[in-house]
């Protein structure tokens, strides 16, 4: 199996030099590393990488340059995974970034950057066309969402299993995490899927996707801070 080809974007070096090592030690082929926003898309453009990780506060404005690339970029190469990264949690660039699909994104605090093992599950996840949210992100986004909308319906241990589908684990994998069994994860999905309206929609991965979306859309407050 060909190594995923990847770009990183941040602009502080000893950071992108951190990262850069953790990719490669773990198989991965850094195609580029780059500090500043324009040179990152261009990157991306010019080589295609499998996924590209980008810090969302970069130059040339040291703003949210970093998550503008990477938007950018989604829309011109779609099937280029994108991993942002910050060191706040903020539920607006998390939802811009997912837009109306979570297939093949990540939003990672860069806390958990530093785990060369939490990075790479991650990196692997969103180049295989999934998810990568951070479980802070998630909890977030669930824990302001619990008194409104039809989210609010849904018991504590549907919580736990929407947050975990959110954060892309399948039906065995959320039942490891939960210690329930797999058919008891299928119930709680079931009953997600019902409680939010999606029982007649088509497919069981669209109706997991939907059911991320339901809540995620409605968090367009902003959290904390938007410095990265």
């Amino acid at each position: 199996m060909a190594a995923l080809r990847v770009v990183v974007g941040e602009d502080h070096a000893l950071v992108r030099e951190g990262i850069v090592r953790i990719l490669e030690r773990g198989g991965v082929e850094v195609v580029a590393a780059v500090g500043d926003a324009r040179d990152l898309l261009r990157a991306a453009l010019d080589l295609a990488p499998d996924v590209v990780v980008v810090d969302i506060q970069m130059p040339p404005d040291n703003e949210d340059d970093g998550l503008r690339a990477a938007l950018e970029l989604r829309a011109a190469q779609p099937s280029v995974g994108i991993i942002v990264v910050s060191q706040f949690l903020d539920a607006d660039y998390a939802l811009e970034l997912v837009g109306t699909h979570p297939d093949g994104v990540g939003y990672l605090l860069k806390e958990k950057v530093a785990n060369a093992e939490a990075l790479l599950d991650a990196l692997h996840r969103v180049a295989a066309g999934g998810s990568a949210l951070d479980p802070a992100v998630i909890a977030q986004l669930v824990n302001r969402h619990r008194a409104r909308g039809p989210v609010a319906q849904l018991t504590p241990r549907e919580h736990d299993v929407l947050t975990l589908m959110a954060e892309g684990h399948t039906n065995s994998g959320i039942a490891e995490r939960l210690f329930v069994t797999v058919p008891a994860v299928e119930r709680h999905v079931t009953g997600i899927f019902a409680k939010l309206g999606l029982q007649h929609a088509d497919g069981t991965q669209h109706r997991r996707v939907l059911a991320v979306l339901t809540y995620l859309r409605d968090q367009r407050t902003p959290y904390g801070s938007r410095r990265t």
